[in-house]
């Protein structure tokens, strides 16, 4: 049994397939195997796979029809032999470090489920400025309590870069399709039943950008989808046992998530915003209250909880300035969810 088996789904990826692959060559652990799913491409990824499968001892190759990334994950999570499985992206390069680290890390962390690390975007010519400023955010992410904090607002951790301990995700039942981001219903659920994430704070894999990322072209991740994610999650965490559920931010990032509370049955009460223009409106036959009288309201309703949802760059210090002085603990009482 090796110590570690890399998950590597692959559908039509011959042109970045080989640069994954040579990385995976070069690391400096050896005690290793690659579970390769070649997801039905119509070019020449199993091909390729055979060829190196050939060459490669390490390599397993599960061959199967189209039936898409869920599927495929599920498929070769149940073939990895080893109690640690590193996820790894068909067009991504993996640093030489990259399986050691994670491996002494999570030996060092047995509290931990899952472990990601800092990540490169590249090429730099193919990366948007929402990519760029989403690894920043991801970067500075270090610790559990870190995530979740910030669970809430965005996929805590880069999916390929994970490496994590198979017995936590088989027993969550394994990757599942709702319709949103696999990877983030994961982070949610280990999170939620009590597994702990961690990362190692060294950089150890490039990322790819690229206009047929799945993050670009797939339903899954369009923001609706997102946002079904998260009040599903929310109902399950943080609002379960409340009975008033309050919304900071009354502007499109609020009503949308509104929608999907309110769709999951949350006892939604009220928006408070500190835009003049806003206060004193309605969102979903609910009030639009200044920031000010919060602390009345939350006085006065039962079992409170309070979601921030402002879509502004730069907005979300400044709430949890305004809220801190309320009294409120974030974690507790409130929840940034943008």
């Amino acid at each position: 049994m090796p110590c570690v088996s890399v998950l590597l789904p692959c559908y039509n990826a011959e042109g970045t397939l080989p640069e994954a692959l040579d990385s995976l060559q070069r690391q400096s652990l050896a005690d290793f195997e690659i579970v390769a799913v070649e997801d039905g491409s119509t070019d020449g990824t199993l091909a390729l796979l055979k060829d190196w499968a050939r060459r490669e001892p390490r390599l397993r190759l599960l061959a199967q029809p189209h039936a898409g990334l869920v599927a495929a994950l599920n498929a070769g999570l149940e073939a990895c032999g080893a109690p640690l499985v590193a996820r790894m992206d068909a067009d991504d390069r993996a640093y030489p470090q990259r399986l050691a680290r994670q491996l002494q890390y999570l030996d060092a962390h047995p509290q931990l489920a899952a472990v990601g690390c800092l990540v490169r975007g590249f090429p730099p010519e193919a990366l948007g400025e929402g990519f760029r400023l989403y690894i920043e955010w991801l970067n500075a992410l270090l610790t559990d309590a870190d995530m979740r904090r910030d669970l809430f607002i965005e996929s805590p951790l880069a999916h390929p870069s994970v490496m994590f301990r198979r017995e936590w995700v088989t027993r969550l039942g394994g990757y599942q399709d709702h319709g949103w981001p696999e990877d983030y219903d994961l982070w949610m659920r280990l999170s939620l039943a009590g597994g702990q994430l961690g990362k190692v704070p060294e950089l150890l894999l490039d990322w790819r950008a690229a206009p047929q990322r799945l993050t670009n072209t797939d339903s899954r991740y369009a923001l609706e989808n997102f946002l079904r994610l998260k009040a599903h999650y929310l109902k399950q965490g943080p609002l379960a046992g409340r009975e008033t559920v309050f919304i900071w931010g009354a502007g499109m990032a609020g009503r949308r998530l509104s929608k999907h509370l309110l769709a999951q049955g949350a006892p939604l009460q009220a928006f408070f915003d500190v835009d003049a223009r806003k206060v004193g409106r309605t969102r979903r036959g609910l009030p639009v209250l200044p920031g000010s009288v919060l602390p009345e309201w939350w006085a006065r309703c039962p079992k409170p909880v309070l979601l921030a949802a402002v879509r502004v760059r730069g907005a979300r210090p400044i709430v949890r300035r305004r809220l801190e002085g309320y009294g409120l603990k974030e974690g507790q009482d409130w929840w940034c969810v943008e």
